[in-house]
Formats: C-alpha cells, sequence, structure tokens
C-alpha cells in the first residue's frame, strides 16, 4: 500500500508538472537578462548599485498622454546610461480615439528623440476602461505603429495577461508581448501570443539602489533593437488633427473626469464650454458640448493608477508619496476603507516648482508636517545628507 501511494504521488506530481508546462507561455528564444522598470515613484536612483546587483536592462517612463514627461525621466536615463545599462523607454497611453493615439505616439517620439536606447519602444495601454476588445486593439495598433513611424524604431507591447488574452488580438499579436504577471511560475498561456519577449514578474522587487519596490523584469532577445537600426532617428513633423466639437449626453455613473479622460480634454476645459459651477455635480441626461482634439490642454495634473487585489488608500497613498485624504478628495471616496480592484483612481501629481525658505528654528519633520509629505521624501529629492542639519535661508524643493 506504502508503494502505491508513493507511485500515486509521484505520478500526480509528474501530471501537474507536465498540465503547468502545457499552460505556461513560453519565452521567446535566446538569452535572458534580469531587468527593472522605473519611473518617478522610485525618486533618485543610484543606478551604480542597481548594475552591481546583477540588472542589466532597465525601462524608463518617459511621458503620459499627450503633454507628460516624467519628471525623472532625464535624470534616470543620464545615470542608467553612465551606469553601462541596456535602455528602453515606456510611454503610458490614455487615448481614446485612433486619432488621439497617434498624437500621443508622436509625442512619445518626440520625447525620446537624440536618445541613445538598445531596447524597443514600449506602448504600456493598460487603462481600457469603457472600450470594448475591438476598440482597445484598434487604438493600440495605431499608437505602436505611429510609434515605428515617427521614430523609426521597432515597439513592444506591454500588457498584463488578462487584457492580452480577452481585449488585445489581431494584428497587434505581431508585435512582441511585455507580459505582466505576478505570483505564479511563468505567465499564462491564455493570451493571444505563442510567446512572451519579457515578463514583468512582480511588481514589489527590492534591490540596492532603489528605496522601496520596484517592478522586476526578466527581458529576451527580442526585447532589444538590431543593431543595424539607426541610434538617432529625427521623427518626421506630422501635424496634429484638428479639434473637433461634439455633443455628449451624460449617462448615469458618468464624472466630469471620465468624460475628459474619454474625448482627451480636461474638467476645467469642459465646466467652462458648458458654464458648470460645480464640475463634481453633473446629472443623467445633461448635455454637454466637448471640444475634442489631441492638443487639449492637461491642467487636471493627475497621474493615473488601477487599483490592485489586496491594495488599500493607505498602501497606494505610500507608494505615491501623497495622503489618503488627498487621494480620497481627488476621486470622490466617502468611505477611504473600501475600494475596488480595478477601480480608477486619479493621483494627484507632484508640483515640480513648489519650494520653500527655511526659517529660523525650522525642523525638515515641521516642514514636512506642515506640506503633508514625509522628511524622506524632502531628503530624497534635495540629496540631504544629513536630514538633522538644515539652515535658515537654505531653499528646499517640496514634493
Amino acid at each position: 500500500m506504502k508503494k502505491l501511494f508513493m507511485f500515486m504521488s509521484l505520478t500526480l506530481a509528474l501530471f501537474l508538472a507536465s498540465a503547468a508546462s502545457v499552460y505556461a507561455l513560453s519565452p521567446a528564444p535566446g538569452e535572458q537578462w534580469q531587468g527593472i522598470d522605473v519611473s518617478e515613484w522610485q525618486g533618485n536612483i543610484n543606478f551604480e548599485q542597481v548594475a552591481a546587483s546583477g540588472i542589466k536592462i532597465v525601462y524608463i517612463r518617459s511621458s503620459l498622454g499627450n503633454s507628460y514627461i516624467d519628471p525623472y525621466f532625464q535624470q534616470n536615463y543620464q545615470k542608467a546610461r553612465a551606469a553601462g545599462l541596456k535602455i528602453g523607454f515606456y510611454h503610458y497611453v490614455t487615448a481614446r480615439s485612433v486619432s488621439q493615439a497617434k498624437s500621443q505616439a508622436q509625442f512619445f517620439a518626440r520625447v525620446v528623440q537624440g536618445k541613445r536606447f538598445q531596447c524597443r519602444l514600449a506602448m504600456d495601454f493598460e487603462d481600457l476602461t469603457g472600450l470594448s476588445a475591438a476598440q482597445a486593439t484598434e487604438i493600440g495598433l495605431a499608437f505602436i505603429q505611429e510609434t515605428e513611424k515617427a521614430s523609426g524604431k521597432k515597439a513592444v507591447v506591454y500588457s498584463n495577461t488578462y487584457n492580452a488574452g480577452a481585449m488585445f488580438g489581431g494584428a497587434l499579436t505581431k508585435y512582441p508581448l511585455w507580459a505582466a504577471s505576478y505570483g505564479v511560475p511563468q505567465p499564462s498561456s491564455a493570451v493571444n501570443w505563442t510567446s512572451w519577449a519579457g515578463w514583468q514578474y512582480t511588481d514589489k522587487g527590492q534591490i540596492p539602489g532603489i528605496s522601496g519596490y520596484v517592478d522586476r523584469d526578466i527581458f529576451t532577445r527580442a526585447m532589444l533593437l538590431k543593431s543595424s537600426e539607426p541610434v538617432n532617428p529625427d521623427p518626421e513633423p506630422t501635424p496634429p488633427p484638428s479639434p473637433e466639437t461634439i455633443t455628449y449626453r451624460v449617462k448615469s455613473g458618468d464624472t466630469l473626469w471620465d468624460i475628459a479622460r474619454r474625448y482627451n480634454t480636461s474638467v476645467s476645459a469642459i465646466a467652462q464650454e458648458n458654464n458648470i459651477p460645480n464640475p463634481r455635480l453633473i446629472y443623467p441626461g445633461q448635455t454637454l458640448r466637448i471640444t475634442t482634439g489631441d492638443n487639449a490642454p492637461d491642467t487636471d495634473n493627475y497621474t493615473y493608477y488601477t487599483v490592485r487585489p489586496g491594495d488599500t488608500l493607505s498602501h497606494i497613498a505610500i507608494r505615491f508619496q501623497t495622503t489618503v485624504q488627498r487621494l480620497a478628495a481627488a476621486n470622490d471616496i466617502a468611505n477611504p476603507n473600501f475600494i475596488r480592484a480595478g477601480e480608477q483612481l486619479r493621483i494627484p501629481a507632484a508640483s515640480a516648482n513648489a519650494t520653500y525658505t527655511v526659517r529660523p528654528g525650522d525642523t525638515l519633520w515641521d516642514i514636512a508636517n506642515r506640506h503633508n509629505t514625509s522628511v524622506a521624501r524632502i531628503v530624497s529629492i534635495n540629496n540631504i545628507p544629513n536630514p538633522n542639519l538644515i539652515y535658515p535661508g537654505e531653499v528646499i524643493r517640496l514634493p
């Protein structure tokens, strides 16, 4: 009986291993490297320590939407290059139409123009709220094709495995996949691709040179540009599409912020055009005039985050270096203890120009408390070697 039990256990283990192999997405062939992807949320990074820890490739967020440039983009690029890392750039797409996608791709190409990088340009299109699978694929395809046309470089699709199976398909699958899939031995094969070029396997990585969490990745050769490709192509200037005025009837559950994002404009622009005194108060059936256009000013000063299972508002506030109170106010959250996975949150962006002149008797703790931030954050963005030593008259940059 004991031998039979051992035989059955071994058979079951082999079956499970075989099943896991069958349902795992294979990596693209060739060499693999450890990598990370970073943005402003990692703050100041010591890329020399990052490189010494075994990281070979870093993807840097360059931009978002049609006007936002990551405030750490330039310094991350320069420091990563000085440390000898292979570099790639990614853009966070917010488009809700083909014309918006093309405009954002042209903006992406302009931001990275003149930079030296070795990896494909990445499309980060993860906020698909209100889009059908056909629309998501069409917009994603327009962005990635325009990116290649405007930059002269090859591109790659970044997506979680759910969207890669349920939302993205068709001609978009001709481009390599950088798959996000956490807590699993391999990405799932339930996608519309036959292999992965990159795998983001956790968003809670910790490595020397970075304070706090960072996304960790494995990258294959399919993520790299061919050495024969030009280093510094000059994008062809493409005139932006003309603005268009439409009429929109408010539906139940709509917010002005949702509508503004859908039509690539701003809350303030819609409120001004329709004489809305309180942008938080609109009604189902209300008719709005909206001037769409890919050059509409982004005056809302927000970035965006999709709530993941297990997230709390407190955890998100710490990650984005803000407060629960600011997040709740920005998103009309009545109960800060209740948020849902998949929900889109507006994250108040930091002001790059805010400064404070130290007064006699000030401490960093007093300044941080007064400006709703942390001592660690002020120390980080000002490169203060000793947090206990500041001087009256010293000018400090504030988050």
